[in-house]
């Protein structure tokens, strides 16, 4: 089995979006998650921890429900 590495990371945004510009595009990468702005993806990135990631997706769950 060969062993593939992304050095590109494929950013991603909501599909609830509705293929604006006007969003936040996360990426899966080595350690983390990258997030950046749609409107300017050249402007630079904000890294955070699978951990950090999963614990805002909570957070953000937890206020939708409230």
């Amino acid at each position: 089995m060969s062993h593939v590495e992304r050095s590109v990371p494929v950013w991603r945004k909501s599909s609830h979006s509705g293929g604006g510009n006007d969003c936040v595009e996360v990426a899966m990468i080595a350690g983390g998650v990258g997030v950046r702005d749609s409107k300017n993806p050249g402007g630079g990135e904000l890294h955070v921890s699978a951990e950090s990631w999963r614990g805002l997706l909570r957070a953000v769950g937890a206020v939708d429900r409230a």
